[in-house]
Parts: structure tokens; sequence; C-alpha cells
């Protein structure tokens, strides 16, 4: 069962998950029904997403081997998948038999319709209402088929239309554009809510719930279970077998992941829809950072063109490699007892080399370079400003600082106080734990700081004695009577 709090509107809804003894008998009723008309087995793929039954998506799994001596891990299990119904995601069990080393469980997780737009709604997921069609028909450009090989096609570069988004109101369904509510949250969404589901669930009983014993983390880290995952949806190298599945992640390693295709554009819509935003704006960010090196490797390669061109034209190699200059020029040694004194001409190859590298022109490409720098930042503003617009992604980095609070430290925070900055209702600690942690932190610091003044005044206290009694041995050397 779930509880919320909170106030309804524009304010934010809080989930919380509470254990509880007892399943719900309607969810119960649909699991049974669910395996009752199960598809055998050996009928279906291997590469399939789905449950047994062909219909329900699988949007996490669950992975645990169980011990024979694992009693207390077991009970853990047992509680946390017994809440995880009453929270209402469906669960189906495949047998170890079915692993290939015969010994690990896979707990399938399936969230219903109910479940994603509730936690759609409390975490204000963007949803399309509306077909945008503000947009023009782009014009071409002038000399454009000479961009043509480095095209990928329009399907796969714009795989949906351009909407128009709101948060999530589960209370006004018929606002938005659910055509199909299995397929209305794409993957990528239908994880994420899983995963918050995951993170903040009990695994102990309702009378002697422990704040602190929840979350999938936990239960992974005491070995409860062994891994925690979303699945992909078919194989890299081959469409999926299963005729409902959109085999994208075939489709990235066909147009995207080769290494053929390293210099086709990128389809960053695909996958944004594939992997989510994250994912989506850091190869945005690495496919421009690596458009605008090409600037800077073409100047480069110039500068370096120029020390090899001008070559035999370098005065100071001309010079360290005369005789009747760099051979009469001796060096000093290089260390105290092994070295010997040298010629400066010796070193006359390795100033041919440097001169490669280190020419009139290394100059000019520093200057270069601090502009680069300049640009690169300005012209990233601009692209991120539009993947901003075209991923409606303006309160992205609010949405995640949110929903990035770790479980752990929501459980230790027993009142919630308004942010004066973003006006919005934030967990706080309490002033007492806030009090232990700033000593610890504080007397750490100043213990580190003592040590390292100890060393300082330690080195300035051995410097001195050595001094001194290399003073007392100076007075005492015959040298000294010397006149």
């Amino acid at each position: 069962m779930h509880r919320i709090t909170g106030k309804s509107g524009e304010d934010n809804l809080i989930i919380e998950m509470s254990p509880t003894d007892s399943f719900n008998d309607d969810l119960n009723g649909s699991n049974q029904h669910a395996s009752g008309s199960a598809i055998d087995k050996q009928q279906q793929s291997k590469d399939s997403v789905f449950f047994r039954d062909g219909v329900r998506r699988i949007d996490f799994v669950l992975s645990y081997v169980d011990e024979k001596d694992g009693e207390r891990k077991q009970e853990r299990r047992r509680i946390y998948e017994d809440n995880l119904v009453n929270v209402g995601l469906e669960l189906e069990t495949e047998n170890k038999s079915e692993s290939e080393d015969g010994k690990t469980y896979f707990v399938k997780i399936h969230a219903p319709w109910e479940v994603l737009s509730t936690y759609a709604s409390v975490l204000n997921l963007k949803v399309p209402f509306k077909v945008d069609d503000t947009l023009d028909e782009k014009t071409e450009m002038p000399m454009s088929w000479l961009a043509t090989p480095f095209r990928l096609p329009k399907d796969i570069m714009h795989p949906e239309p351009d909407y128009f988004t709101a948060p999530f109101n589960k209370d006004k369904p018929d606002f938005f554009l659910i055509n199909d509510k299995d397929t209305f949250f794409p993957p990528s969404t239908r994880n994420r809510i899983v995963y918050y589901i995951l993170s903040r669930c009990f695994y102990t009983r309702e009378e002697c719930a422990d704040k602190d014993k929840k979350g999938i983390k936990r239960l992974l880290n005491n070995g409860t279970y062994t891994a925690a995952f979303p699945l992909h949806d078919s194989r890299y190298w081959t469409r999926s077998k299963d005729a409902n599945c959109e085999s994208e992640r075939y489709t990235l390693y066909k147009y995207w992941a080769k290494f053929l295709c390293f210099f086709k554009e990128q389809p960053l819509d695909l996958v944004r829809n594939y992997y989510g935003e994250k994912i989506g704006i850091y190869f945005a960010w690495l496919g421009f950072y690596t458009e605008m090196l090409l600037f800077a490797a073409v100047v480069g390669t110039i500068c370096f063109l120029y020390g090899f061109l001008t070559f035999d034209d370098n005065e100071w190699s001309k010079e360290i490699c005369n005789e009747k200059i760099g051979g009469n020029i001796v060096m000093c040694p290089l260390c105290d007892k092994k070295c010997s004194f040298w010629k400066l001409n010796t070193t006359c190859n390795s100033s041919w080399q440097s001169h490669l590298f280190d020419n009139v022109a290394t100059v000019f490409f520093a200057i270069f370079m601090g502009i680069w720098v300049t640009l690169f930042l300005e012209f990233w503003k601009r692209r991120q400003a539009r993947l901003e617009y075209e991923w409606d992604l303006f309160d992205f980095e609010e949405e995640q600082q949110q929903l990035q609070l770790r479980p752990e430290y929501e459980a230790k925070c027993t009142k919630h106080e308004k942010n004066p900055i973003t006006q919005e209702m934030e967990p706080r600690l309490p002033l007492t734990s806030k009090c232990v942690r700033t000593c610890l932190s504080g007397a750490t610091v100043l213990l580190w700081i003592s040590l390292i003044i100890a060393c300082i005044i330690g080195v300035i206290a051995y410097r001195l004695a050595v001094y001194a009694a290399f003073a007392s041995i100076m007075k005492q050397s015959p040298t000294n009577h010397l006149e």
C-alpha cells in the first residue's frame, strides 16, 4: 500500500512506501489470472521483454541466488517483494533452472498504468499533450548536398514528431495524447519510475519498521539481491524476434555505434528516447566537442607543417650543431658524481626535432586556443539552449536535484522546511544531527591541519639541525686555516 501526503495542485506530492503485513487482494487476483493465462515458456523468445503472457512489459529485473543458510535474506526478499506488490507493482519469478548457471532466480517487475500515472504525477514528468504545429519546414541551404554523406534518414534522426508538453496530471488523462496506455510512457521513463519505487520501498514489517531499512541499494550491499537492472529491448546485432518490441538498441547500433558510422551525425532524439535525457545531453556535448576540436586540429596541423617546412631554416639548431659554436661550449654535468661534462652540440638532433613542435607558429597556436575555448563555451550555450527547447528541459536541473535525494538521507530527515530561494518544501536534518556531523568534520579538519603544521615545523627543525652539524664540521676543516 502507498500513502500520499502533501497538498494537491502546484505543491509537490510525497509518496512514502509503507510496509504492511497483508497483500492487496485485487492485485493478487490479477497476478494469479495473468500467470494462469501465461503461455508456454518454450513458445516465448528469450529476447522477449514481456512477461509470459506476452502483454505486460518487463520494466526492471532483480536477481538473487538462493543460499541454503540465507534465511534472513529470504525473509528480506519475501517482505520486500510483498511490499512492492502492495505498492502496485506486478512480479513474476523465473526459476533458477531457466538461468545459464542454474543457480540464479530472476524477479521480473512490471509497472501497470495506475502506478505509472500516479508516480508520473508525483515526479511532475512532462508528457505530450499536443503536436507542435508551429515549426515550418526547413528550407535547404545552398550546397546542402555536400553534407549528404554525413546525414542519417529522417525517421532515424526524428523518430517522433515534436510535441508541446506539460507535467502529467493523473486526474486529467483526457488532456494528454494517450493513444495507448502501454506505450504512452517510453521505456526510459518506466524504468525511472520503477527504480524510484525500488529505492524507497521498505524490507521490514510495519510493526518493526526501521527508517534505514529500505531501498534496493541496501539490499544489494548486504547480498540479499545480486543485481538490479532494466532490460535492453533487443540484442544489439539483430532485431528482436518479438513483434511487439521496437528494437531501438539494434537501430542505435546500426546507425550510431558502429565504427563505420563515426563520421555520421548522431541520432540524438533516438538516444534520448532510449537512454533518457542525461545520456542524451552527454552525447550531444561529446559530439559538439568533437566537432569543435576539428578546427583546433586543423590549425594545429598547419602549425606542425610550418615547423616541418622551416626545418632547415632554424638558426638556433644550426648554431647548436655547428662545431665552432656548439662544439666549443662545454656544459656542466647533469648530476654530481657519475655525470661528466658535455658539449652543447650533442643535443643537435633533439634541437631539430623540438623545432617541429616549438617554433614561431606555436605562439599563434596558443593564442588561437585561448580564443577557441571562449568560442566553444559560447557556442555550446547556444546548442544547450536549443536542446532545452526541443527536449523541454528548462526545469531539468531542478527536477534532477529533487530526484537525486538519497532515500537514506530522506529517512533521517524528520521535518521539512520551505527553501527561501525556491519556495519549496525540502527535507531538513534535525539540529542535533547537524551539530554532531559539524563537530566531527571540524575535528577531522583541525587534526589534519595540525599534522601538516607539525610536519612543516619538523622539516624546519631538521634543516636547522643539519645546518648546525655541517657548520661545526666546516669549522674543524683544515681548509679554514689556509690564507
